[in-house]
């Protein structure tokens, strides 16, 4: 990511940025990206308008030009209501929108996101998800970092799944769960005790079975038909659910589960 922001040399192979060199090019291709850092870095003891006015002026924009384009922009972020206030008062879904709408003010051509909506409450994820599929609709590119599978779903048409700093597998949404996992998963709780004793006894029913300490996941084509074999032999779950697989299925069978720092 600091590399394609060229913020960091080149430590391997090639890379263009929008048609350009990054060794060569780097003032010309900053002035064509925006950057979304993980963490907020605005000016808390400046209103809301001012973080994207005083920002906008780092790239000599004009400032009728500019104040038209701030306008826009708190329009586009949902905080016209809060244009004149401090930005230490408000929430943190409000401060990630500005963040947001402060990368856009020179109208990039390359939007890079680190993380855009850790530590956010569900409604104010869905919004962000909303403004950044707006900017993809309007031609602008994103290149997002993010842990959560739901969101890269949503957003994104090609996926890079990454596991100790390697490609672990590339391609779309649809072509990785394709790919790596089946169309359905059928997740069956036991008690407590019975998962894994369940696992081996319902092992030949499904293209893979994976037991954990609270369920049981028969990744599977068919979940309705899985699910009613279980039944005929005998097996009861205390709860059973068939749902179709997902990217947080093909980035756990990629990576494992066990927790890296």
């Amino acid at each position: 990511m600091r590399m394609i922001a060229c913020l960091s040399p080149i430590s391997g192979g090639t890379l263009q940025v929008l048609g350009l060199d990054p060794m060569r090019d780097g003032p010309q291709i900053r002035s064509r990206i925006g950057l979304v850092p993980q963490d907020d870095t605005l000016d808390l003891e400046l209103t809301v308008r001012d973080n994207l006015y005083l920002y906008g002026r780092y790239f000599g924009l004009p400032k009728k030009q500019l104040r038209e384009r701030v306008d826009e922009l708190l329009e586009f972020a949902r905080l016209t209501e809060r244009a004149d206030e401090r930005v230490d008062p408000l929430s943190g879904g409000m401060r990630r929108r500005l963040t947001i709408a402060r990368a856009l003010v020179s109208s990039p051509s390359l939007v890079i996101l680190d993380e855009p909506t850790t530590g956010l409450d569900p409604q104010a994820r869905h919004l962000l998800w909303d403004r950044l599929y707006r900017l993809k609709r309007e031609g602008v590119t994103l290149v997002i970092t993010t842990h959560y599978m739901d969101e890269a779903e949503q957003l994104c048409d090609r996926l890079v799944v990454m596991d100790a700093g390697r490609i672990a597998a590339a391609g779309s949404p649809r072509e990785l769960i394709e790919q790596w996992s089946t169309r359905e998963v059928v997740e069956l709780r036991f008690e407590a005790e019975g998962h894994q004793v369940h696992g081996d006894r319902l092992a030949d029913l499904a293209e893979r079975v994976e037991v954990l300490p609270d369920r049981l996941l028969l990744y599977t084509d068919e979940g309705d038909a899985t699910l009613d074999a279980v039944r005929s032999r005998g097996a009861s779950p205390i709860a059973a659910l068939v749902r179709r697989s997902t990217l947080e299925d093909v980035f756990l069978h990629l990576t494992g589960r066990s927790l890296v720092d």
